[in-house]
């Protein structure tokens, strides 16, 4: 196997304190030897897990790269099994790039992206419900998809994470076939099938496989998160309502109709979901081309594209004609909040809305965006309440890991699959035809571990990860 290395710390201008070239093959260890001197000793002669300080010099002029600490860890107790050497330099282009371009001189190549994460798959270290679960901790927006990740990546039985519950799932129907092909096989010389309790254990995985399926749309939520359109007419306090969601000064605030034509875009995270805040134009009848195009037109755009959208009137005006014709004129099967801003400048915080209109709201707020977090929190509440009702993102049954989109097409295929067989067991047809069924939930849920899986769903998969990961 040849050795890779590659500058595992984020580059492109993201100043650090530190930065770290990792190498992992056979002549990891050699390569390190050939461009690292130890402080007091002529050569450096590894111990696992022992940090040594030093220097990188660069031969024949002797030249000093930089100082470093360099860390082996050596096969097989490291990340890919494989011998491991990380080099630890100061922050910066500079330094690392330098260190990177002296290890491929010596006889390293450039990793691809999720190299080292597939060299631990292939050598066991991971299954490859792990890996992807390495990926999701990597790109996790939130806390909550950190830790939804981690507990995926668990392997321990302890933790109980995705690794072993597929595994379990997997070995259950591997044991009920190795039972059936049995009886097939030796029908004469062994007792009757017991059908019920081969049901019986069928019913038990496919609740599992169930269980598992109920993780998928919290998954998703906690991934890729949600978009929410603001939308109202002009100087309603859209602009002023995104910047005091996001706690930001994203959009500019005027008192000129018009102001805002871009869509205007801040992050925010409600209950453990990353969520997109688009702040759109005003959206009214005008003649001015320019506002036409490049906001309404755009505002209509993002409100289709959105997964909620929230609607800002003014409270001293109420609900007016014209926030009627941006309701009927706005797709109205997705979600909806409407939210009463400038609720401070209303005696008595009183406001006309027909009740109507209300109902067919999912929540009503009332705001004051320009003062500091007045009933921000209620806006919180009222999108938590909705992404709970469409994505169970907070309860997804015991299990604290959720399955990505691909691991939830193969659990789809080992449902259906297990339907088949319980569906041909009621016809009463013949025992040897249950088996078909059951290699293809057992292939279904290898496709998650990567106990049956083709080269290129591991290239499509370990593709996305990042290089040095």
């Amino acid at each position: 196997a040849e050795t890779i290395a590659a500058i595992v710390t984020p580059l492109c201008g993201k100043q650090g304190a530190v930065a770290i070239v990792r190498m992992s093959g056979p002549s990891a260890v050699s390569v390190a030897q050939a461009i690292f001197r130890p402080l007091r000793k002529k050569k450096w002669i590894p111990q696992s897990h022992k940090v040594v300080y030093g220097t990188i010099i660069e031969y024949p002029k002797e030249t000093i790269i930089d100082e470093v600490i360099i860390v082996p860890m050596l096969a097989p107790r490291s990340y890919t099994r494989e011998d491991v050497v990380e080099i630890q330099c100061h922050g910066g282009d500079v330094c690392v790039r330098r260190i990177l371009d002296l290890c491929l001189q010596h006889g390293a190549r450039l990793a691809q992206p999720g190299e080292f994460t597939l060299r631990a798959f292939l050598n066991g270290r991971i299954d490859l419900s792990q890996a992807e679960n390495v990926a999701q901790l990597v790109s996790a927006k939130t806390a909550s998809a950190a830790e939804t990740a981690l507990a995926g990546l668990q392997a321990r039985k302890i933790f109980g994470g995705l690794s072993n519950f597929v595994r379990s799932m997997r070995s259950q129907c591997i044991e009920l076939l190795a039972e059936i092909d049995a009886h097939v096989d030796f029908e004469d010389e062994l007792a009757p099938l017991d059908v019920d309790k081969i049901m019986e254990a069928v019913g038990s995985v496919s609740a599992q496989v169930e269980q598992a399926l109920e993780t998928a749309a919290r998954g998703r939520l906690l991934q890729s998160g949600i978009q929410v359109a603001i939308v109202g007419r002009p100087n309603v306090g859209k602009s002023s309502l995104l910047n005091g969601w996001s706690q930001s000064e994203r959009a500019i605030v005027t008192d000129v109709a018009g102001t805002t034509r871009d869509i205007v875009e801040a992050d925010v995270v409600v209950s453990g979901v990353p969520v997109r805040l688009l702040d759109t134009a005003g959206i009214r009848i005008t003649e001015d081309p320019v506002e036409s195009i490049a906001g309404v037109q755009r505002s209509q755009a993002a409100a289709t594209g959105a997964d909620v959208l929230v609607m800002v009137i003014n409270a001293c005006d109420g609900w007016t004609t014209g926030d009627k014709l941006i309701f009927d004129h706005t797709l109205q099967q997705k979600p909806w909040i409407l939210v009463m801003n400038k609720i401070d400048q209303v005696c008595g915080g009183d406001v006309t809305i027909p009740e109507d209109v209300r109902a067919a709201f999912s929540a009503v707020v009332s705001t004051c965006a320009v003062k500091e977090a007045l009933d921000i929190d209620k806006l919180d509440t009222a999108l938590a309440a909705l992404i709970a009702a469409g994505g169970d993102v907070f309860s997804a049954g015991q299990q604290h890991w959720a399955v990505n989109e691909r691991q939830k097409e193969q659990l789809i295929r080992a449902k259906q699959a297990l339907e088949r067989l319980r569906q041909s067991a009621h016809e009463e047809l013949p025992v040897d035809l249950w088996t078909v069924d059951l290699r293809d939930t057992i292939l279904a849920l290898g496709q998650i571990s990567g106990d049956d899986v083709s080269e290129e769903v591991l290239a499509n998969i370990f593709s996305r990860f990042c290089i040095g990961k």
